[in-house]
């Protein structure tokens, strides 16, 4: 069937979609996101320049860290959150509650670096303690905010389809385990510091570091990967076996950097068979980006892209409302498109009741 087609512009242009169309709260956190990205790179060059240690509870590099990582994610789930279903006021409260979260964490941690003491785990001086505690409550709110964002990714919405569903899915499985080994890592701390031990909680509170990095970007990873393949002129069932082949990489390469973790094996120690497992995943991960990429490539090739259905919704600030039942809807499966029109999913009213204003109809989405 013949169908409408877009510039190239249009790729960037959903991405500024998701801003313009963005409540108050979830224009907040973009902003603060932004701010803590900029406060880790500004940490990093403060690092490099003035020469200090890159190791031990004392170093700047927990600021680079922690301002890059919540920077990040912060970023990553008010932009994924569009896609799920929720409530206009739960919308806001949990944006709301995640952006003071992340933004007292990398505040706290940012000022203890510049003092030069510990920030987690330290009960020195009153002034200590509850930085530690206010540390300890942060990471509890976040765990109780992602996991009721993770429940909520799991409710029917019939505006999204399978293969970002799935992707998000897994994503927000993914983080929440993150979530629960860094809890983990906070409560054995403060164990250790309350029983008088507080260089055991600076030596050993962190030991699952690398099990609490790998699992929290998933969640950037594979939406991304999906609303990315959105873009290429593919049938969703294409679509849904590119992301399940680069979510099964990704489970692959977290399980095994968590048994090697918790194992405390060196890469060296680990069996032959692991190893050859984990490069399989790393080249299912390779693969699965560089076909997307191909597909988006050979689209725009052709000289435009055909804006499908699912890729027309990104476009806008969020895929489902309750003032309009949209006319794109996916079956169970979230493999078959319903009819669509130039006013279903771009139509949708933005937060102040103004239709989308996009610069090119679709007739029908791809088959």
């Amino acid at each position: 069937m013949a169908a409408s087609t877009v510039p190239l512009r249009s790729i960037g242009g959903s991405l500024w979609w998701f801003w313009r169309r963005g409540r108050r709260a979830e224009r907040a956190g973009y902003l603060v996101g932004t701010l803590l990205l900029v406060s880790g790179l500004l940490h990093l060059a403060a690092l490099v320049i003035g020469g200090g240690s890159w190791e031990g509870p004392l170093s700047l590099r927990k600021a680079v860290t922690f301002g890059l990582s919540f920077g990040l994610t912060l970023i990553t789930i008010v932009w994924v959150a569009s896609f799920v279903r929720l409530g206009d006021r739960a919308r806001a409260a949990l944006m709301g509650a995640f952006t003071v979260a992340c933004a007292l964490e990398t505040a706290l941690v940012s000022l203890q670096a510049w003092r030069g003491v510990p920030s987690h785990f330290n009960m020195e001086t009153p002034f200590d303690a509850m930085v530690a505690r206010t540390l300890a409550a942060g990471g509890i709110a976040l765990v109780v905010i992602i996991a009721a964002l993770t429940f909520a990714a799991f409710r029917a919405n019939p505006t999204v389809p399978i293969s970002l569903r799935i992707a998000i899915q897994i994503g927000f499985v993914a983080l929440s385990g993150a979530m629960v080994v860094g809890a983990f890592m906070i409560a054995k701390g403060m164990l250790l510091v309350f029983a008088g031990d507080p260089q055991a909680a600076y030596a050993t509170g962190g030991t699952l570091k690398p099990t609490h990095a790998v699992t929290m970007h998933a969640i950037l990873v594979l939406p991304a990967l999906a609303w990315l393949l959105s873009f290429a002129n593919w049938s969703e069932q294409r679509r849904l076996r590119v992301v399940l082949l680069a979510a099964s990489g990704y489970v692959a390469i977290a399980g095994l950097v968590a048994a090697r973790n918790v194992a405390g094996l060196e890469l060296s120690q680990m069996p032959l068979a692991l190893v050859a497992l984990f490069a399989l995943g790393a080249l299912a991960m390779l693969v699965a980006g560089l076909v997307a990429l191909s597909g988006v490539a050979r689209t725009l090739a052709a000289g435009s892209i055909q804006l499908t259905a699912f890729a027309k919704a990104t476009a806008v600030r969020r895929s489902f409302t309750r003032r309009r039942k949209p006319d794109t809807t996916y079956d169970r499966s979230g493999l078959k498109a319903g009819p669509y029109s130039a006013r279903g999913i771009a139509g949708q009213p933005d937060s102040k009741g103004q239709p989308a204003d996009l610069d090119a109809d679709v007739t029908q989405p791809d088959k």
